[in-house]
């Protein structure tokens, strides 16, 4: 599968650096394309089994190395206070954090060449707690790639991270300079695209019922979709909810979009 950038180098092993971490401290300033820090069990845990990440650090409580499984990276043991130095404040570590190299992001066409049959579009959705939620009930309902605008949307962060619980590293992440002309490359690969718009009358179920490949399109809470990705989705839909809610967090719409999309392919148990 193409790449927007070059090859990363194979891992190395940092098991014979000092017991005790680097003195770089957390900054909301990290630069563009390095390094990030990743926190809490099921993010850092998917990392590491990913082979497609190149680690840098890897920091655990004793209580939390214990529960980590022999493989390309030695924990250095810390304190929780020290973990909590590194991170930015308030975040929930669990007593493991880990610094690695961001996952390359992928080109549409080639996602799309892969075989892939459902992918979420994202239309200005700025919230990186609502962004990683998403990437989890992406994975959850198997859609196995998400489009982001190259502007306009976070980068992949820890916090994301933690909020999708693993899933970034399962669900391919797509950029695009320009949403509508995706939905009309996501259409014209057979695609049926379903932006999410509570004035729709057309209920979401019918919208996706019998569609072979689907693309679910979410806008931001409050303005929605903006009207040109609107006018690229091949039609619009709605979730149904009681007339005394307005609308629904995003997040959580994706995840019964999801659901609904898919639920045909998940075998009864």
């Amino acid at each position: 599968m193409r790449r927007n950038h070059p090859k990363r180098r194979q891992n190395t092993d940092v098991a014979t650096r000092p017991d005790r971490p680097e003195t770089q401290r957390f900054s909301r300033r990290e630069e563009e394309g390095g390094p990030v820090w990743l926190w809490g069990t099921h993010a850092v845990m998917a990392a590491l089994a990913n082979p497609a990440r190149r680690f840098h650090t890897l920091l655990a409580t004793e209580n939390a190395a214990q529960k980590l499984p022999a493989g390309r990276l030695s924990p250095q043991i810390v304190t929780a206070k020290e973990i909590d130095q590194r991170l930015p404040p308030g975040a929930v570590h669990q007593g493991i954090a880990l610094r690695a190299d961001p996952l390359e992001e992928a080109v549409l066409e080639d996602v799309i060449a892969a075989g892939a049959t459902r992918i979420a579009v994202l239309d200005q959705v700025s919230d990186p707690h609502n962004l990683g939620a998403i990437f989890r009930s992406a994975a959850a309902f198997g859609f196995t790639g998400l489009v982001l605008q190259t502007r306009n949307a976070p980068p992949i962060t820890g916090v994301v991270a933690k909020s999708a619980a693993g899933a970034i590293e399962s669900v391919t992440e797509i950029r695009a300079v320009n949403i509508a002309r995706a939905l009309e490359e996501l259409g014209e690969a057979g695609f049926h695209t379903v932006g999410l718009a509570g004035e729709s009358a057309r209920p979401l179920d019918q919208a996706v019922k019998g569609a072979a490949k689907v693309a679910i399109v979410l806008g931001a809470e409050g303005p929605g979709l903006r009207p040109a990705v609107a006018k690229a989705c091949a039609e619009l839909a709605r979730i149904p909810i009681a007339a005394e809610m307005e609308s629904l967090n995003v997040s959580n719409a994706a995840a019964i979009a999801f659901y609904e999309a898919s639920r045909g392919s998940f075998p009864a148990t």
